[in-house]
């Protein structure tokens, strides 16, 4: 028995020493257009144009519904859409804000095997930077998770180091010089600084399975528009970071392989509609006299794409009396919706069974969140996501480069559940419970 276990031991040290580590990169918002076009337009990333050139890449990816960040994370950990993960939205579901604007922040609302359960459960080692869903993640080794909950970024860097590895912050603050302060946020300094730490990580700890999440373009993006002289600045900047980062990963891991994912396109956004008050109007929400709702009948939950939750959903009336409303509100043209799903076609694109309608505004339109707003106003933004994954705009990225990934160029467009099993087989881990399949 003794030989046995030993064999065992030995066989397993052995797979996970010779699967190659993998360096899993979210630039979050990243669009395949500005790197694959990145000449046509005006984009100087020649990082990122040369690990496309070197190894494969998606020219699109197909994402979940809806294209927001935290559920698309997700589905890249997992190999599943968000009616299978359980990560809805961004956003908890909170009608009566009792959760005061709380977001899925926590891995134990993932309902299915991750990438990190897979390499953890092998015996490597996982490390990870900023990825959502991630706060107390048992899997992950070394863990600097996602995390706020004030406008006091001070403080929340509290939080954030409470929640973390014990012991794993004051060591990369030493290894780099950086204050975590400048390693945690979602400004492009503030990735550059989170870079820093992974590479710092990776030399320090060699982890079989590293995820970073970068937020500065995204969030670029958003204030000032996709393809803004801001937001090129802003990948210009990170491209610069992530080749810094991966130089030094690869003088600890001469053989990692890089994975340049993201989660979501982008589209400008020129109009923000009030769909609040149609509801309030048609008896669906109480509102008191601030404007905070006190009781609700149907509620909807989000932005550009919008999905509708009812209290009863096994409630007929109700149903009827929902769908009535939403089709009334499509058939203004000024309000911009584009369509308008039904359960059944919700469950086809893989949204959260929650929703018992879901609402896709044309690209240009998002939902507004003040109730006493005109019906269409400008909008609050200048770029965003969200929309049906049926929109082209709305399409993500994936590159795979390193020593063991051969050179194949494009590999036409991708499902984003095809991402997690491909990285499985390149870590020589099970993920049996994904939906896609390895594309390699």
């Amino acid at each position: 028995m003794r030989m046995i276990f030993l064999t065992t031991t030995l066989l397993i040290a052995s797979t996970v020493a010779h699967a190659a580590p993998v360096l899993m990169v979210s630039i979050d918002g990243l669009r395949p257009g500005d790197v694959l076009d990145a000449d046509a337009r005006g984009f100087k990333v020649p990082t990122l144009k040369k690990l496309a050139a070197d190894g494969v890449h998606a020219s699109g990816v197909k994402n979940a519904l809806p294209t927001v960040t935290y559920p698309n994370h997700t589905t890249l950990i997992t190999g599943v859409w968000p009616a299978k993960h359980g990560i809805a939205s961004n956003p908890t579901f909170d009608p009566l804000q009792k959760n005061s604007g709380g977001w899925y922040w926590y891995t134990q609302d993932i309902k299915v095997r991750t990438l990190w359960d897979a390499v953890h459960q092998k015996g490597g080692k996982v490390a990870s930077l900023s990825w959502p869903v991630s706060v107390g993640a048992g899997s992950i080794d070394y863990n600097l998770p996602e995390y706020w909950r004030t406008d006091l970024h001070d403080e929340d860097i509290k939080l954030v180091r409470a929640l973390s590895t014990p012991g794993i912050v004051p060591l990369l603050e030493k290894q780099t010089g950086l204050s975590f302060v400048q390693a945690d946020g979602e400004s492009v300094d503030e990735d550059i600084g989170r870079t820093r730490f992974a590479a710092a990580l990776i030399a320090a700890k060699h982890p079989q399975f590293t995820t970073v999440h970068l937020r500065g373009l995204d969030h670029t993006e958003h204030t000032f528009g996709p393809g803004s002289p801001e937001a090129k600045a802003a990948l210009e900047r990170l491209d610069t970071a992530v080749g810094d980062m991966i130089a030094r990963a690869r003088t600890a891991e001469p053989d990692l392989v890089v994975a340049i994912v993201s989660d979501h396109g982008f589209a400008p956004v020129e109009h923000s509609v009030n769909l609040i008050a149609p509801f309030a109007q048609a008896g669906l929400i109480t509102l008191d006299a601030g404007n905070k709702v006190t009781d609700w009948l149907a509620e909807p939950w989000g932005g550009a794409s919008v999905a509708v939750v009812l209290a009863r959903p096994d409630d007929a009336a109700l149903k009827a009396q929902v769908s009535a409303l939403l089709k009334g509100l499509a058939s203004k043209p000024e309000l911009g919706i584009a369509h308008v799903a039904e359960a059944r076609e919700v469950a086809q694109l893989g949204g959260t069974p929650m929703a018992s309608f879901w609402l896709d505004f044309k690209p240009g339109y998002m939902m507004g969140t003040n109730p006493a707003a005109p019906p269409v106003g400008p909008g609050t933004v200048k770029g965003t996501h969200g929309y049906f994954p049926t929109h082209p705009e709305m399409r993500a990225t994936f590159i795979l480069s390193g020593p063991s990934i051969s050179k194949r160029g494009s590999l036409g467009e991708v499902d984003m559940r095809d991402i997690a099993p491909t990285l499985a087989k390149v870590l020589n881990v099970s993920l049996p419970g994904a939906d896609g399949k390895p594309l390699l």
